[in-house]
């Protein structure tokens, strides 16, 4: 389920096109519903306006779910770093996987997918004493190098 704002809702809707095809690892119908979904995507920053809302979604997910906190505004408050804005989403739903970026490329996205469902599939789900389910804290690696700039970049005269 999608809970997507600004530039990083576009990286979001970028994942599931044809270029990068998310229905390769067997995730591309997005369920818009919070009882028909088991992996909550919250891309982009949070406001606190929207929070409980976001808190609501969250609650009303069937068990067992899951959470990826996608960009820098999510899982930091990015360079919002105003009373508005929320500074982080981990410190009010629990989160799996942070994927990093400003905004994150889609290929890190389906990056931090494929760790969950490698999880599930190893059956390594971490558990506390009472047999709750414990937050995975998977933070994803840059998988790209940026290009150096095609022409020579000088400050002042020379």
């Amino acid at each position: 389920m999608p809970f997507a704002t600004a530039c990083c809702g576009i990286e979001l809707m970028a994942t599931a096109c044809s270029r990068f095809d998310l229905a390769r690892f067997g995730a591309e119908v997005m369920r818009f519903s919070p009882r028909q979904s088991d992996l909550l995507i919250v891309a982009g920053r949070v406001s606190v306006k929207t929070l409980p809302v976001l808190q609501r979604i969250y609650m009303q997910m069937a068990e067992p779910k899951w959470v990826i906190s996608m960009g820098a505004c999510a899982s930091t408050g990015g360079v919002f770093d105003t009373y508005a804005v929320v500074q982080g989403v981990d410190q009010f739903i629990p989160v799996d996987v942070y994927v990093p970026g400003c905004p994150p490329r889609p290929e890190m996205l389906i990056e931090g997918i494929m760790a969950i469902q490698r999880m599930i599939d190893g059956e390594n789900i971490p558990r506390d004493p009472q047999g709750k389910r414990l937050p995975l804290n998977i933070a994803v690696a840059p998988n790209y190098e940026p290009r150096p700039m095609p022409v020579p970049v000088t400050v002042g005269a020379s």
